[in-house]
């Protein structure tokens, strides 16, 4: 109580916030995380999807603060362009699935919903799930969405496209051609244009870069790991992006 006392009797900010969650969740939040920025984002993220104890310690473990921090600045600019997007991520860790090795992409989307309550702990509490292998219909021909979702915050549908292996271009124009279809023959009045996902293995940060650049539907290209991340590297990103963002403040005030 103590420690509790002294780590917020001095933020105006936070101090109002904590009595808004649970005293367990309270006490995981103060002793793992080491900023204010870091506190501040989990107790936000618990009273927004009022996490259990158990999501919360889940959450702490795969290192989402510092993720959705890395994310944000290496695809801020996208996502601010396409309000969309903003619910998506560049990276995703699906530790929970019980794959077998080598898997099909066929054994990732059964997984993922075996799993589905887990995947969206993960993936965000305001999406809904809809259906897998969903079949959309261009002319004559059938065309299959891995998973499609809807986010009640952004009122529109999410089609998630599952890759093994690296990002290729193309996969791009598979997934605007879903996008169309949906907003064409899926998508109500009220709703919002809809937003795509592709899921895979590995990217070539600069060829997603290329790829996006040029697309008029709002898409995201994400990687996802079947393991908890390595702490040090993502701390390690974490500085090189406060270093960056040090440097680009200076060069902006000196100018």
């Amino acid at each position: 109580m103590k420690q509790f006392y002294e780590t917020y009797k001095d933020n105006p900010k936070l101090s109002p916030l904590v009595t808004e969650i649970p005293w367990s969740n309270n006490l995981l939040i103060m002793t793992a995380c080491k900023s204010d920025e870091a506190r501040e984002f989990y107790i936000r993220a618990c009273i927004e999807n009022h996490y259990s104890k158990r999501e919360l310690e889940r959450q702490i473990e795969s290192m989402f603060y510092e993720r959705t921090a890395i994310s944000e600045a290496k695809y801020g600019a996208l996502t601010r362009r396409n309000e969309g997007l903003s619910a998506l991520r560049d990276a995703y860790v699906l530790e929970f699935l019980d794959l077998p090795n080598p898997y099909r992409e066929k054994d990732l989307r059964k997984q993922i919903v075996s799993h589905l309550k887990d995947f969206i702990l993960e993936f965000g509490k305001d999406f809904s799930f809809i259906g897998e292998e969903y079949r959309i219909q261009v002319g004559n021909t059938d065309f299959f969405i891995d998973l499609l979702f809807f986010n009640r915050a952004l009122s529109c549908l999410v089609a998630v496209e599952l890759k093994i292996g690296m990002f290729r271009p193309e996969h791009l124009g598979q997934l605007n051609l879903y996008l169309e279809a949906l907003d064409r023959d899926m998508k109500k009045p009220n709703e919002n244009p809809s937003v795509g996902l592709i899921l895979c293995t590995g990217k070539d940060d600069t060829v997603v870069e290329y790829a996006l650049s040029r697309s008029l539907s709002p898409a995201m290209v994400a990687d996802y790991t079947l393991h908890l991340p390595d702490k040090k590297k993502l701390q390690e990103k974490m500085r090189e992006i406060a270093e960056l963002s040090a440097e680009e403040l200076e060069e902006h005030e000196s100018n």
